[in-house]
């Protein structure tokens, strides 16, 4: 006759699988979720919160890169849901452009996801620093860019459709592998080669950014590296922020978006340089 195991073994069982074995403190949850909520607004407006949002969870004693990255798309999909839902309201997408893009970086995402688990991520990081450097350069050398819509191809066109399905399955892998800074290479791309407003590419980054966390997730949950009870204080602080970001971004327009990108990709450019030099005097 089998014999039912104890209650306590069943609630120790259940801790570890919310905990990943991690000793979770009330400090450690109240500062992931105001990381949370300041990078879902970031990520709002412009893209770019998981500069925060990761780094947090990094700090977290015992948590392992691949189990941040993880528990960073739980936080991040919560935000996206609820600033994709805000924007959709007031903004009508190009489907032409976003529901390719947003199936292409679903399939680049589960790709990327699964590439996270064996490339170490420091190979990625002088080449997103010069190409950040790059967009820096371009958006601030051209202070009319994304101010209005100005497609470079019809919206029937094969080219149109062509590079939002390219855009999309880029930048999909990348945010599989690391993520932050995802929705300012969305916004960018949308802006510079598709031609979109710096307001409209923001929105539609964060439909095709939803579908890359969903990718990347649908690999990371069976794969056990999801910390939820981390990752669902980082979905709330997201939700909030991401709200709250994109109410901020549609009453303010493309300036403040393109303001905010700037200096956005400026903090990017100084916080992966340090990672570079520090890497190279190490």
């Amino acid at each position: 006759m089998q014999t039912r195991r104890p209650r306590h073994d069943e609630h120790t069982e259940v801790m570890e699988a919310l905990t990943g074995g991690i000793d979770v403190t009330l400090a450690m949850l109240l500062w992931l979720l105001a990381a949370g909520a300041l990078a879902g607004w970031i990520d709002a407006v412009v893209g770019g919160g998981g500069l925060i949002q990761l780094p947090a969870l990094l700090l977290v004693p015992g948590m392992t890169p691949v189990q941040a990255v993880a528990t960073n798309k739980v936080g991040s999909i919560a935000g996206t849901t609820a600033s994709a839902v805000t924007y959709l309201r007031k903004i009508t997408p190009d489907r032409s452009a976003t529901i390719p893009a947003a199936a292409t970086a679903f399939l680049g995402a589960v790709l990327g996801a699964k590439l996270a688990t064996f490339i170490p991520s420091d190979l990625f990081t002088p080449i997103i620093l010069l190409a950040l450097i790059g967009v820096g350069l371009f958006t601030v050398l051209n202070p009319s860019l994304g101010a209005d819509a100005s497609l470079r191809f019809g919206e029937s066109s094969k080219r149109h459709h062509g590079l939002s399905w390219l855009i999309g399955l880029v930048i999909g892998v990348y945010d599989g592998v690391l993520g932050p800074g995802t929705g300012s290479f969305l916004v960018i791309a949308f802006v510079t080669l598709i031609g979109f407003s710096f307001l409209q590419a923001s929105a539609t980054a964060k439909v095709i950014n939803w579908a890359t966390n969903f990718g990347a997730l649908v690999y990371f949950i069976p794969d056990g590296q999801v910390v939820w009870a981390l990752g669902l204080v980082v979905a709330v602080g997201n939700v909030l922020g991401g709200i709250f970001g994109a109410r901020t971004a549609l009453k303010q327009g493309s300036g403040f978006v393109r303001v905010v990108f700037v200096v956005v990709v400026s903090a990017m450019i100084l916080k992966l340089g340090y990672d570079v030099i520090a890497g190279l005097i190490h």
